[in-house]
């Protein structure tokens, strides 16, 4: 079948909500593509003055693991499904036109939208406040927790058919033990056959909006964006990090990678993104320094009421749109549109391309739009922009303001 179907899945899953702050509206198309690798997660009541928005875009194909336990896993599942695999061919994924083996760009980004927001709730700084570095922290800890025997459980448990099977049957055989897996970060005391499990080998990039109160903090790795509109006037609040960046070649190259034809050792074309554990092994570097880096920027803007509606998005809507013709088209279709999730799905169809000849308007589509609620205050300055990389001592934006349309 190829990377293309023959015909677009146009079949949208669209979301409305809305709280006392913001109201949000949210889609999903798998358009071209032979899977939908996207996810996302939207918590306008994160805490009760705190929303939480995400979108994560997986990338890479399927993982096979070698051995005889997982073939006997494989065998069991195709038979379960009534078909054959050869898993003694060489073409093994070729041959596996049923998805009867792992696909791992899907589950990186389910795994981060169903728990990157939970480990910013979890970590100190941000009950004390910082949440900047909460959220930087959750990127780092979604790697971490991909790894060893309950990383590739939970991994395996987020994918299709077979691979939930497989997660189902490891969770009724290996499970954690001792007392330290009461806690439910403590992923690394599950005992089982993957116990040294390095992480996925495919990643996903996550791009997520912290709203508290008037304060609006973004964190992106890699190239979903994340715009607001200002008076009608699109601002960036993420960088699309692509290895061609200053910063991220002089990091590529520190840690023993290389560039080729604009990927990162001829293979990713992405600087930072969570997962992608083939390009964090170099065990003498911390996260923040190896050759793919899940590290983010954190971007913290003060809102006003001059701050029309956030809009964060994969990059199968900003292979298609700058930032400011998103923003001119949302403005437009707000008129007629009742519904956010409406505008979404108007963005989508303005995207999707008619065939596959040329590229562009063939990947899956995602996008969150969330409209701010006016308020009486007087309107605040934007705050400069900082970035946990300065923290880490690494290579840093050096963007101070905020940059009218793309950056």
């Amino acid at each position: 079948m190829g990377i293309y179907l023959s015909s677009p899945k146009t079949e949208k899953l669209s979301e409305d909500g809305e709280n006392g702050r913001l109201k949000y509206g949210l889609s999903s198309m798998q358009g071209w593509r032979a899977t939908m690798e996207d996810a996302h997660a939207a918590f306008p009541d994160l805490d009760n003055r705190t929303s939480f928005f995400g979108v994560y875009d997986g990338h890479g194909g399927k993982a096979f693991y070698d051995g005889h336990l997982y073939n006997f896993y494989v065998w069991c599942g195709c038979l379960i499904k009534g078909k054959k695999l050869n898993l003694n061919s060489p073409h093994a994924l070729i041959e596996d036109p049923e998805g009867c083996l792992v696909e791992y760009g899907k589950v990186v980004a389910k795994f981060c939208g169903k728990y990157l927001h939970q480990q910013v709730l979890k970590n100190e700084a941000y009950s004390a406040g910082d949440l900047g570095t909460s959220v930087q922290k959750a990127f780092i800890r979604m790697d971490e927790m991909m790894r060893g025997q309950r990383g590739w459980r939970e991994l395996a448990v987020l994918g299709d058919k077979f691979n939930k099977f497989t997660g189902m049957i490891e969770g009724l055989i290996w499970f954690p033990r001792g007392e330290a897996n009461d806690h439910v970060d403590d992923w690394a005391f599950e005992e089982g056959p993957h116990s040294d499990f390095s992480g996925p080998s495919s990643g996903s990039t996550a791009c997520v909006a912290v709203i508290r109160n008037n304060q609006l903090v973004v964190a992106n790795a890699g190239d979903s964006r994340c715009v607001i509109s200002r008076k009608g006037q699109a601002y960036n609040l993420s960088r699309d990090h692509k290895p061609e960046l200053e910063g991220e070649k002089e990091r590529i190259l520190k840690a023993g990678g290389f560039i080729h034809a604009g990927r990162v050792n001829g293979s990713l074309n992405l600087a930072r993104a969570i997962g992608d554990m083939e390009f964090k092994q170099n065990k003498f570097l911390p996260a923040e320094k190896q050759i793919i880096t899940a590290n983010p920027d954190i971007n913290t803007v003060d809102l006003c009421d001059d701050d029309d509606f956030l809009v964060l998005a994969c990059d199968g809507i900003w292979d298609c749109m700058s930032s400011q013709q998103l923003v001119d088209f949302i403005h437009e279709q707000l008129i007629s549109e009742s519904t956010l999730s409406a505008v979404c799905e108007r963005v989508f169809d303005r995207c999707l391309a008619p065939s596959t000849a040329g590229g562009q308007g063939c990947d899956n589509m995602t996008m969150i739009l969330v409209q701010f609620k006016k308020t009486s205050q007087s309107k605040l300055p934007v705050k400069k922009q900082t970035s946990t990389s300065e923290r880490a001592s690494r290579p840093t934006l050096k963007i101070v303001q905020l940059v009218s349309g793309e950056l």
